[in-house]
């Protein structure tokens, strides 16, 4: 049994929670980039196969798999909205930006903003998806992240029409570079959105009225998304291993850090080799947290990776 974590961040290491099905597309590809916890308990994984959407409970057992269409699954966002849940799907391929029913029925779709940055000729990339839930107080809004485009954070009103756009430059530490990841943060007196700046290695906060709150500076490298439980803030970092932080921001565990690995040759398709060991990340790209404090990573690797650390309970 491995331990990793500090403190009260301790865990069990589940190498291989649970591995994609063994398809022709999923040895091609297969790279495991989104997952999520519904309010029910299942386990979600996006990932660039048929099928790209794979939905497990807390056991590990498959329950349902759908999506034929998703060869740039990126970006899994959860919401619930009167008990019904649902899943913000971003593929990164088609640009397809879409709202489904855990069973793959989709209900809604926001097209990519009429912003005067695509006629220039810069290409719609679309990486991850917050929306305001109403459940929470808020107004249905919906935010897309252009990532790997524009280096933009679109805003959309509910119902999908297009509000306008925030750049980096509101604030004083300038542009996004690779706005990667977003998500909102409803345990302050004023909800927040964080912005997983990638490339600028830091986090950019708004509130939701797009005015820049603070930038979180040199805790992270390469942070790709957010996930906020009991007060904490979980960050997978790409290059790697994930960063826990308390509720003022401040760095309180560090785990499955690879020093080197990135910088090894075929990073970071290196399924099979001896690079890809218990208790050490290859590339993590998106992670959640359950109902008990247990932590579920995916990993950007041919083939996918899909570890569970286990919560150790703490006297």
């Amino acid at each position: 049994m491995l331990t990793v974590g500090q403190e009260t961040h301790t865990y069990t290491w589940i190498d291989n929670w649970v591995t994609i099905p063994d398809t022709d597309s999923g040895k091609r590809n297969g790279r495991t980039h989104g997952v999520i916890c519904t309010d029910s308990g299942k386990i979600v994984i996006f990932n660039q196969a048929d099928p790209g959407i794979l939905v497990y409970n807390k056991q590990g057992e498959l329950l349902n798999a759908w999506g034929d269409r998703f060869s740039g699954a990126h970006g899994i966002t959860y919401v619930n909205e009167n008990n019904h849940e649902y899943i913000w799907l971003a593929d990164e391929n088609s640009g397809e930006v879409c709202k489904t029913d855990l069973d793959g029925k989709i209900v809604a779709c926001i097209e990519r903003p009429p912003h005067s940055v695509y006629a220039e000729g810069t290409a719609y990339i679309p990486t991850s998806v917050a929306v305001f839930e109403e459940r929470f107080g808020g107004n249905g809004d919906i935010w897309v992240a252009d990532g790997y485009g524009s280096s933009l954070v679109h805003h959309f009103d509910k119902f999908g029409n297009y509000l306008n756009s925030i750049t980096g430059a509101e604030g004083p530490s300038g542009k996004f570079a690779c706005p990667h990841g977003l998500a909102i943060r409803y345990d302050k007196a004023e909800p927040e959105l964080y912005i997983a700046d990638r490339a600028n290695e830091r986090i950019q906060v708004y509130d939701l009225f797009c005015n820049h709150i603070r930038t979180i500076p040199e805790i992270t490298h390469s942070p790709c998304s957010f996930t906020f439980h009991e007060g904490c803030t979980y960050i997978p970092e790409l290059f790697t291993g994930i960063k826990i932080l308390d509720p003022d921001d401040n760095l309180i565990a560090s785990i499955g850090d690879n020093d080197g690995i990135t910088t090894a040759p075929g990073w970071p398709n290196m399924a099979g080799t001896d690079y890809i060991q218990p208790g050490k990340f290859n590339s993590p790209h998106d992670l959640t947290v359950d109902q008990e404090g247990n932590i579920y990573i995916v990993e950007w690797i041919i083939g996918g990776r899909i570890t569970k650390l286990e919560k150790q309970q703490t006297i």
